[in-house]
């Protein structure tokens, strides 16, 4: 029995390092934003596990290798002998902002169905997860939004990251109608403010949040960066400043973010609808530790932090204002 699952991509990320004399070296890591945030959940000491598939193939062994050694159920991971493993590689500008390029036509993560899904697993949790890049292409697209609505109608904690990747989709159109689809099922979304203004048509952050919860979010949590976080609930909205490290690379932490917040909700044992707004505040401040820590290091999730790594971090380390 898992207290939080995840359902959808788990793949590759091709991300490049430097090495003296060469260029264009690029490194194997596990990716993929839900098994991200199942991953950093089981680190902290939680208990998770992953939904999704990968190929038959050597990409697809290392990453349910990786999602194991660290601690991730594996049951509902299921290899595809029709695709390969998705990959993605990871491109940054001169300024440090990132790019994608994936290889996924189609990837194994696209061709999940909902009869292939356990349902034991979803019955037993108490956290739902799950992002937008399954919602690109059929089947994964009805399956993991059947899946929500299911874990719904169980009464689960349902949450969602519309991370939005603009290559996946046929066009910004498309990509919105899908992510805005599976709005009705969610209780907390964690969020940037340009995905906030995709999703809400609106430029106004409080106004942006106010629809939101208006549609029936309990939480929303808008990520800000090196500007730390704000969290809104019906009993009002704040903001919390992150930690001040050197950031090396960011990818990964949102999703490190993410999944230590559901541990600390997971934690509680508290129904969402009961959590204060306090309550609320010190699950993102862990949250904003796990992320801040996650991106002084390379590589997502081997970057990832325990628990210990975490509390010493909001211990000893300034945060920025």
């Amino acid at each position: 029995m898992s207290k939080i699952v995840s359902i959808g991509e788990v793949l590759i990320d091709f991300i490049p390092f430097d090495v003296d004399g060469a260029e264009n070296i690029m490194q194997q890591n596990a990716g993929g934003s839900p098994a991200n945030v199942a991953v950093q959940a089981s680190i902290l000491g939680g208990d998770s596990a992953f939904i999704g598939k990968v190929g038959d193939d050597n990409f697809g062994k290392f990453l349910e290798n990786v999602l194991v050694e660290k601690g991730v159920d594996t049951k509902g991971l299921i290899k595809d002998r029709t695709a390969d493993t998705t990959l993605a590689f990871v491109h940054r500008d001169e300024n440090g902002k990132r790019d994608f390029t994936f290889y996924r036509h189609p990837g194994a993560d696209t061709l999940l169905n909902y009869s292939e899904i356990d349902f034991k697993q979803i019955d037993d949790c108490d956290i739902f997860h799950f992002g937008s890049v399954s919602l690109t292409d059929e089947p994964s697209r009805s399956t993991v939004s059947r899946a929500a609505e299911y874990a719904k109608s169980k009464g689960k904690t349902v949450t969602y990251d519309p991370n939005y990747r603009e290559k996946l989709w046929s066009s910004p159109d498309a990509a919105i109608s899908a992510m805005k689809g599976v709005l009705q099922y969610v209780d907390i979304m964690k969020l940037s403010e340009d995905e906030m203004k995709m999703l809400t048509d609106c430029d106004k952050l409080l106004q942006g949040i106010a629809m939101l919860l208006k549609i029936g979010m309990k939480v929303v949590i808008i990520t800000q960066g090196p500007r730390g976080c704000i969290v809104a609930c019906r009993h009002g909205i704040e903001y919390l400043p992150t930690y001040d490290v050197e950031v090396i690379d960011t990818l990964g932490a949102g999703d490190s973010f993410f999944g230590a917040f559901l541990y600390k909700l997971s934690e509680s044992g508290k129904n969402i609808a009961d959590l204060t707004l306090s309550e609320l505040m010190e699950f993102a401040d862990f949250a904003n530790a796990a992320g801040a820590l996650t991106a002084s290091k390379r590589g997502g999730i081997v970057a990832m932090p325990d628990k210990a790594t975490v509390e010493e971090c909001m211990a000893n380390v300034r945060k920025l204002r």
